[in-house]
């Protein structure tokens, strides 16, 4: 909180501005320069809150990471900017003109839902972070519509506003928290929560059960540039509903209920579903789409004849196939040229650098290697990147 305080003030402003590009090899020289005008204390914080904005910019981009303020924590736990407006907007298209963000941290989706022009209360009960989420809607021109509470947000009432969102803590003192009711708060007190509201939106780790979605649900599973970010709990619009949404679009991937996809021989294309489609278990949906089949029932590869567009998965042609023996593989390579080999594994305990050092790569060519089963066996299978045609995809 003291170094928040000597942040805000002018001095410190400046002094933010004057270490905003220093390189942490430099940051020694540095400080035993500025600490000759400066109190060493102020200089510490510039520096460290640099480092932290010099971190953040991945997230937040560099324009609003340079004037926002950040804790370690709050770096490491917030929400993508992208992922925020895109969540800002649904609630916008829902008709939300008011929400209550509890679990609000350094302020990430206050701010996408205040830019949205929607009306925030931030509730976050550690004093430092709601100081850093208040500073965060000042310094970015949003103070009049973010109100930042410090509070349990077990005791605060969100009667009067249109939609609430939980973030709850899914980190503790030894890293990630996997059990959904041992997040802060637990999902089980998030869920009645949301129940009270008229809209509502859960944040929670991609990798929760679909079994602990409640059936009066939506649930969404978000990527980001193929990266899978967040799963989401919707309530107020859609129970039972599945979705995948990939980012940046965004293009969004609704769930119809379908079966597994069939067991088939591998054909000449494979396609990687997108994170978000198999966390989602909608690889039917793009397998449909594809008219193809799974290579093994227990696999996300989806192996077809044609090469069709689809924003959902990335296709490969397969120009080789062999049962796993690292030595036809460096044979095979070494015969093809291939130099420059990507290493993909789905169903497999060989670690792709393991690999990599064993075949030698060495050529002027390049290939994709898929570690994996088929119908159940370990299998190799050898191709490289697809570029489909022009035509219309799934919406």
């Amino acid at each position: 909180m003291n170094d928040l305080a000597l942040l805000l003030t002018p001095e410190g402003r400046a002094l933010l501005d004057e270490v905003r590009d220093t390189a942490p090899a430099d940051e020694l020289a540095v400080a035993t320069r500025l600490r000759r005008d400066h109190p060493a204390e102020l200089v510490s914080a510039a520096l460290g809150q640099a480092r932290l904005r010099q971190r953040a910019a991945a997230k937040f981009g560099a324009a609003d990471a340079g004037r926002m303020f950040f804790t370690p924590n709050g770096v490491e736990q917030s929400t993508r900017a992208g992922v925020a407006a895109h969540r800002a907007e649904r609630f916008k298209h829902l008709g939300v003109a008011s929400v209550a963000d509890l679990c609000c941290g350094i302020g990430g989706d206050a701010i996408a839902f205040a830019r949205a022009g929607i009306r925030v209360l931030a509730v976050d009960r550690d004093p430092v972070t709601a100081a850093v989420a208040r500073a965060n809607a000042e310094a970015l021109g949003l103070g009049e519509l973010v109100e930042v509470r410090e509070a349990d947000v077990t005791e605060v009432d969100t009667g009067g506003y249109d939609a609430v969102f939980v973030d709850p803590a899914r980190r503790g003192g030894r890293g990630r928290i996997f059990d959904p009711e041992a997040y802060s708060p637990p999902l089980s007190w998030a869920i009645e929560a949301a129940r009270r509201a008229p809209r509502a939106a859960l944040k929670v780790a991609p990798g929760i059960p679909h079994e602990a979605v409640p059936a009066d649900a939506e649930a969404e599973w978000i990527s980001d540039g193929g990266d899978v970010k967040e799963a989401v709990v919707w309530f107020g619009t859609e129970p039972g509903l599945v979705r995948a949404t990939l980012l940046p679009g965004p293009r969004t991937l609704l769930g119809k209920g379908l079966p597994d996809p069939e067991v088939r021989p591998v054909g000449r294309y494979l396609y990687e579903p997108d994170g978000a489609v198999i966390r989602a278990h909608l690889v039917a949906e793009v397998a449909e789409h594809l008219d193809g089949g799974l290579i093994d029932p227990t696999i996300a590869y989806v192996t077809a004849d044609e090469l069709r567009p689809t924003p959902y998965a990335s296709a490969y042609e397969i120009t080789g196939q062999l049962p796993f023996n690292v030595k036809r593989l460096k044979a095979l390579l070494r015969e093809r040229g291939v130099g420059t080999l990507t290493v993909k594994k789905r169903g497999s305990a060989v670690e792709p650098e393991e690999l990599r050092r064993k075949v030698k790569p060495q050529g002027p060519n390049s290939a994709t290697v898929f570690l994996t089963r088929v119908a159940g066996a370990p299998t190799m299978l050898i191709g490289a990147p697809a570029t489909p045609p022009a035509a219309t995809a799934l919406p």
